[in-house]
């Protein structure tokens, strides 16, 4: 065919040019498909970092617990862990580990649960106002300084043998430990977060409740951890007065008879007990300071 040919074929039959509008559209596809790519591996690595620390947690244990049956079979005075296990197997048979760990618990977030109530409000107002700060801060520094289970024998003889001065002692270490975080928490804010309320127009309870509030949520529930673990410690010794049951009590009574294995069984229920616990006030940190940067 001649190139005259060919220019008439090409008059008689144009052929069709691209429109912008389908290029726009392959390049929003491929757009599309990049970012798609993008966050699969973005959730693929998020992934793998929180895999990461479980299988961590995971290794860990397996180590500590092949450190303990050496040290048991190296001549220290410690029960293996298969013998740990079966007088476990032998408490849940009969019941008495349900009892005794159910016994804890109420008595932990019973006073546990007291004590930041109180802890959190009164922490709030020792740093919004100076006056009450202070009127109160004296007795909280003062109160710091004295153990809980050195209020036990006050609490026997002001608060008779039942439940009440148990949970009292818990209930003192829980809000000391939360009352001291909160506190800080609230003196802490950043004043030109404050002052650019001011400035916007904001009242005191509004900035109360929309800087301060927020900002201070991360010093309370460190705070809360805190107190939480001082609940768990001082549980033990909580026990001792006059209980019939619990894990101290257990564990307490197992000392006279020397029965190590009861002991272990009460040691590492209180230890995942109050793990369990303190995974949830983790997983309520990150749910509620979600705009807190994190390494």
């Amino acid at each position: 065919m001649s190139v005259l040919d060919k220019r008439s074929a090409d008059r008689r039959h144009p052929r069709p040019e691209p429109s912008p509008d389908a290029g726009a559209a392959d390049d929003a596809a491929g757009a599309t498909r990049d970012g798609d790519a993008k966050s699969a591996a973005r959730r693929t690595r998020s992934d793998r970092r929180r895999g990461l620390p479980l299988a961590l947690n995971a290794v860990s244990v397996a180590l500590g617990i092949a450190v303990w049956w050496a040290l048991a079979s190296a001549g220290f005075k410690l029960p293996t862990p298969p013998e740990v296990v079966d007088r476990a197997a032998t408490l849940i048979s009969d019941g008495t580990l349900a009892d005794d760990a159910l016994a804890s618990l109420t008595r932990v977030l019973v006073g546990f649960a007291l004590g930041t109530a109180v802890a959190v409000p009164v922490g709030f107002l020792m740093g919004w106002y100076g006056i009450l700060r202070g009127l109160i801060e004296p007795w909280i520094q003062f109160f710091r300084t004295i153990p809980p289970l050195a209020i036990i024998p006050l609490a026997v003889v002001a608060m008779g043998i039942d439940e009440t001065p148990k949970i009292f002692v818990i209930f003192l270490a829980a809000f000391l430990a939360c009352v001291i975080s909160t506190f800080q928490g609230v003196v802490n804010v950043d004043r030109t977060l404050i002052n650019a309320a001011r400035v916007l127009g904001a009242g005191d309870a509004t900035i109360f409740a929309r800087v301060v509030v927020p900002a201070s949520t991360p010093f309370i529930l460190v705070g809360m951890r805190v107190g939480l673990g001082s609940a768990w410690a001082t549980l033990v010794a909580a026990e001792l007065i006059a209980a019939q049951e619990g894990l101290g009590y257990r564990m307490q009574n197992a000392q006279l008879y020397y029965d190590l294995p009861t002991i272990f069984v009460g040691l590492v229920s209180i230890g995942i007990l109050g793990l369990l616990m303190d995974r949830v006030l983790l997983l309520a940190e990150r749910r509620l300071t979600r705009w807190q940067e994190r390494r």
